[in-house]
């Protein structure tokens, strides 16, 4: 690649849970003979999905590729974060041919994008697309996608309703900044499912996008790299609720790390989790957690009640430390109650 060529980005954004990470992992595997960086935003101070990054990285994506800033959002820490790690990844011996980032699922990609026209950038990086993805199974029922009609009869009927709730408004502004929509989970959506997200996440459009469905994390990755969209030049068209605010806050959303003690039955805690969505509106919980008479770390996914666990790979020398990352809306978060439903 000649230092006067653009390196090209590919944002990745959607939801809690999602399925960003996934397919990070499936282009990791997969990168058309380009040779990867990556910067991943994690909403708390633990760095789950940088760490189960590092541990699929090769010479296409050296460890020292992938970078993670944490307890922050990245549209929101442009000078202090953002430009820095992207100046440190152009600068590196062997430049990378293409950055992933992968923003957290709290993030709003437009004002990311804005970032890319800052001088110290901007003749050396382009937006290559922006890549949103949409959990199937939700959208098709109705979560994160509210019908406009619904919402304007509930205002009506009820004068304490006068705006959307901030998870609608997170996602509609991911969707609505897309080059690119994958619709991830889809074997468990199913066709009807599939057709009825599709059919919401239209509806919400202002411009033709190609709505693609995902199972685990498996598609062409030429449909993601080299989509050469110049998004940062493309802004105007990119719709959002934040439109003519100077920032924008993410005070609804919380999170706690919760350190627990080594644990005997994994299916007992994926209960626990359950419980927590259930009873106390938890979004997400991920972490790594140590089970007695395992030498494998227990990698812990939870997108609402929906739980996944699996052994990743040894502790090593590590120390068997269990931490979660719980997520919530601000006033769903009750440490002591969250640690007192884990523990029990």
């Amino acid at each position: 690649m000649s230092d006067l060529t653009k390196i090209p980005v590919t944002v990745i954004t959607g939801f809690l849970g999602a399925g960003k990470t996934t397919l990070i992992r499936q282009l990791m595997q997969n990168p058309q003979g380009k040779r990867l960086a990556i910067l991943v935003n994690e909403f708390g101070t633990v760095g789950v999905d940088g760490d189960i990054l590092k541990s699929c990285a090769d010479e296409n994506c050296p460890v020292e590729n992938i970078v993670e800033l944490a307890n922050g959002c990245i549209c929101c820490t442009v000078a202090d974060d953002f430009i820095p790690t992207i100046e440190a990844l152009m600068a590196m011996p062997v430049r990378p041919d293409h950055i992933l980032i992968e923003t957290s699922g709290l993030a709003l990609p437009k004002p990311l994008l804005k970032a890319f026209d800052w001088p110290a950038i901007r003749s050396r990086i382009t937006v290559d697309g922006v890549i949103a993805l949409a959990d199937a199974e939700a959208v098709a029922a109705g979560r994160f996608a509210p019908d406009v009609a619904a919402v304007d009869a509930q205002r009506a009927a009820d004068d304490s309703i006068d705006h959307e709730t901030p998870l609608s408004e997170v996602f509609e502004d991911q969707i609505l900044c897309a080059d690119l929509i994958l619709l991830t989970k889809a074997d468990l959506a199913g066709e009807a499912g599939l057709t009825a997200a599709r059919g919401a996440i239209e509806a919400e459009m202002s411009r033709k996008v190609a709505i693609l469905p995902m199972t685990d994390g498996r598609i062409d990755p030429r449909l993601i790299l080299g989509l050469n969209a110049a998004a940062e030049d493309d802004i105007a068209a990119r719709p959002s609720h934040h439109d003519g605010e100077d920032d924008h806050e993410h005070e609804d959303f919380d999170s706690v790390v919760i350190d627990l003690p080594e644990i005997t039955d994994p299916e007992d805690l994926a209960l626990r989790i359950q419980r927590l969505a259930r009873d106390q509106h938890i979004l997400r919980v991920k972490g790594h957690v140590a089970v007695t008479g395992k030498p494998m770390r227990l990698l812990v996914q939870a997108v609402g009640e929906r739980v996944r666990h699996q052994y990743d790979r040894p502790w090593g020398d590590g120390p068997r430390q269990s931490r979660l990352v719980v997520i919530a809306e601000h006033h769903h978060i009750d440490p002591a109650a969250i640690r007192a439903v884990l523990e029990a």
